[in-house]
C-alpha cells in the first residue's frame, strides 16, 4: 500500500522554533515527530511513501533520505520555484500537493493513506483501511471526540447514523461547532478523489476538498477508532506533549536513554553525580551532557543532548533543547529553551539579544544566564 505525509506547511503557530526547523522535524523526546509517522507506516506495510515539502525542505530530505534506514521507500515533492538561482517556497495546499504528485507520475494508483507530519499516533492503520474498504467510500477521515472548549483548533465533523459525513467545518468557534468530533489529519482515499481536486491550484483538504465532497454527495465516511494522538499544532503543545509522556500518560511512547533510577533516564557519555545532584523525577537527560553536582533538576524535565548545567543552576518543569549551556545560578522555571529563545508554557516568547552577558541578573535571570553552545 502507498502513503503520503503532509510536510509543506510553514508552521506559523509554532514560531519561533519553525524559523530554523520545519514543523515535522520538531523533536519529541529527541525524535522528530514525523519519524514516528514513517515508523507507523512501516509497521502496517505502507512502504512506498511520498512527502510533500516546501518550507526548509532540505532539512527534512537531508534527515530521512531515501527511507531505507526505516525500511521504506521515500520520495519528495517540492512545492516552490527556482528564482534567480534560489529556491522559493510556495506551498499549494494539502490537496493541491496530492494533485501535483498525481499529475507528475500517477503515483496514487490504489487505496492510499495520507497523514499530517506534525503528530504522533499509535493508530491501527490496517484496521482503519479495512473499515474504509468495508464502507466502500471514496474518502475516509479518522476522527476523535474532544472537549467542547477544544473544537476551535480543529476541523469539526458531523456524521449520520451510518458514519457518512454530512457536514464539515474548518476550525469553527465553540458556539458555531456542530459537534465535538474532530479531524485528526489522518485520511484514506481512493484514486477517484483526484476528480475533485483542481490542477495547478492551491487547494486544502479540510477547508475546501471535504466541504466539496459533502456538497457533491460523494460517499465520504468518518471512522472513530481508539488510539492515542499527540498533536503538535502550536507552540504550547511541544511542552504539553513532552510533559504528558514524562508523566506516564502516554503508554507505549519509548523514553530515550537508560533508566538509572525510578523516573530518571540518562543518555550515553553524560556526566552527572546521581548521589549528590538533586534530581526529582521524572527527568530525561540526553547524551553528552554535563550536570554539576550542585545543580537542581525538578521534574518533569527534559534536557537535550550536549547540554551543560553549571553549579547552582535550577531547572524546574522545563524543556531544554540540544546544545544549551546554563551558566552558574541560572534559573529556568516552566520554560522551553530553544536556541536564542525562552518560551513560556503560555506560549509567550522572549529572545536573548545579548549573548555576551552570561551571568544571571535580577532583571532577567534566564535570558542573561543561558546561551547556545
Amino acid at each position: 500500500m502507498k502513503g503520503m505525509i503532509l510536510a509543506a506547511g510553514k508552521g506559523t503557530r509554532v514560531r519561533p522554533i519553525t524559523q530554523t526547523i520545519p514543523k515535522p522535524m520538531i523533536p519529541i523526546l529527541g525524535k522528530p515527530v514525523m519519524e514516528s509517522m514513517i515508523e507507523l507506516f512501516a509497521q502496517h506495510n505502507i512502504s512506498k511513501i511520498m512527502i510533500n515539502t516546501s518550507h526548509l525542505a532540505e532539512v527534512i530530505e537531508g534527515y530521512f533520505g531515501d527511507g531505507h534506514h526505516f525500511g521504506v521507500q521515500l520520495s519528495y515533492s517540492y512545492e516552490g520555484e527556482l528564482k534567480e538561482g534560489e529556491f522559493i517556497s510556495k506551498a499549494v495546499g494539502s490537496a493541491g500537493g496530492m494533485k501535483k504528485i498525481q499529475e507528475f507520475s500517477g503515483f496514487f494508483d490504489e487505496t492510499f493513506v495520507v497523514v499530517c507530519g506534525d503528530a504522533w499516533v499509535d493508530l491501527d492503520l490496517s484496521e482503519a483501511v479495512r473499515k474504509h474498504k468495508k464502507h466502500g467510500g471514496m474518502a475516509t477521515i479518522i476522527t476523535k471526540h474532544v472537549f467542547d472548549d477544544e473544537v476551535e483548533k480543529y476541523g469539526v465533523v458531523v456524521t449520520d447514523d451510518r458514519g457518512q459525513v454530512t457536514s464539515f467545518q474548518e476550525k469553527p468557534s465553540k458556539e458555531e461547532a456542530l459537534s465535538n468530533q474532530i479531524n485528526t489529519g489522518i485520511y484514506i482515499f481512493e484514486p477517484a478523489i483526484f476528480d475533485f481536486i483542481p490542477s495547478e491550484t492551491e487547494f486544502d483538504i479540510g477547508s475546501e476538498l471535504f466541504p466539496l465532497l459533502v456538497e457533491s454527495h460523494v460517499p465520504f465516511y468518518a471512522v472513530n477508532l481508539p488510539f492515542q494522538w499527540l498533536d503538535v499544532g502550536n507552540i504550547t503543545d511541544i511542552w504539553g506533549v513532552t510533559r504528558d509522556i514524562l508523566d506516564g500518560k502516554v503508554p507505549g511512547y519509548r523514553i530515550p536513554g537508560t533508566q538509572v533510577k525510578a523516573g530518571i533516564w540518562l543518555g550515553i557519555n553524560t556526566v552527572v553525580d546521581l548521589e549528590n545532584c538533586h534530581i526529582e523525577p521524572p527527568a530525561v537527560i540526553g547524551s553528552g551532557c554535563k550536570i554539576d553536582p550542585e545543580a537542581h533538576i525538578i521534574g518533569p524535565v527534559l534536557i537535550g543532548a550536549n547540554c551543560i548545567v553549571d553549579k547552582g543552576s535550577r531547572v524546574q518543569e522545563s524543556l531544554i533543547f540540544d546544545n544549551i549551556h546554563l551558566h552558574q545560578n541560572a534559573s529556568v522555571n516552566q520554560q522551553t529553551i530553544f536556541g536564542h529563545y525562552c518560551i513560556g508554557h503560555d506560549g509567550k516568547t522572549s529572545e536573548d539579544i545579548n549573548w555576551n552577558h552570561l551571568r544571571s541578573s535580577p532583571r532577567d535571570r534566564v535570558s542573561d544566564a543561558f546561551k547556545s553552545i
